[in-house]
């Protein structure tokens, strides 16, 4: 199920910026939310694997279904078939998803951001329209966003604030043409994260 509640109550929860924009500063209030939200808990081993989980699957919005899909299935097989670690095949797939990428490029503040931008029909995909966030982009897939929006104040206005942003590796954005695309299929390590992702891995393995 899709959660439509208070954002910031997430970032209290598990208590870091889940979403990369600073009105989501759990500094501003570190208690857990809830009537007992004030008092510390100790966590089991199995409550920690849990947490971490979370973490994760909230930084990237997903809902269960959609988290544990990519965890369970495609992570695994993906890994199975190119030789390649669970928890590197795991990123690959959180990061090459089509809102995470546009994200990633500075052309959104946040992934929730980004994902109402595809939905919307911002974007083509090799010149072609697609709305859906959730797909996988492969290397040499470029997004662009739509001429007409191109000069809107909505982009010129995320690109001035996100001038700074450091773009990863396996991204290349052109700002005057207003596209990104996808050099190399992206690595662990060069972006910061707040979840280990083998612990993911072992929480749905003793699931």
């Amino acid at each position: 199920m899709k959660y439509t509640g208070p954002k910031f109550k997430l970032c209290r929860r598990e208590q870091v910026d889940l979403f990369g924009s600073p009105k989501y500063n759990v500094k501003k209030n570190r208690n857990l939310p809830g009537q007992h939200g004030a008092a510390m808990q100790r966590l089991s081993e199995y409550g920690k694997l849990l947490r971490n989980k979370q973490v994760l699957k909230r930084t990237y919005f997903l809902t269960e279904r959609q988290f544990g899909r990519i965890v369970k299935e495609l992570s695994a097989q993906f890994a199975k078939n190119k030789n390649v670690s669970r928890d590197v095949a795991l990123y690959q797939f959180l990061e090459r998803r089509m809102d995470t990428m546009l994200y990633r490029a500075g052309l959104a503040k946040t992934i929730i951001q980004a994902r109402q931008m595809v939905n919307h029909s911002h974007l083509l995909l090799n010149g072609k329209k697609h709305n859906i966030p959730s797909t996988f982009l492969n290397v040499g897939d470029v997004l662009t966003v739509k001429e007409k929006l191109q000069k809107s104040p909505l982009y010129s206005q995320i690109l001035a604030e996100n001038s700074k942003v450091k773009v990863p590796s396996w991204v290349k954005v052109n700002k005057n043409a207003y596209t990104v695309e996808v050099l190399t299929m992206p690595q662990p390590g060069e972006i910061g994260m707040h979840a280990d992702l083998l612990k993911v891995i072992e929480f749905y393995a003793r699931a």
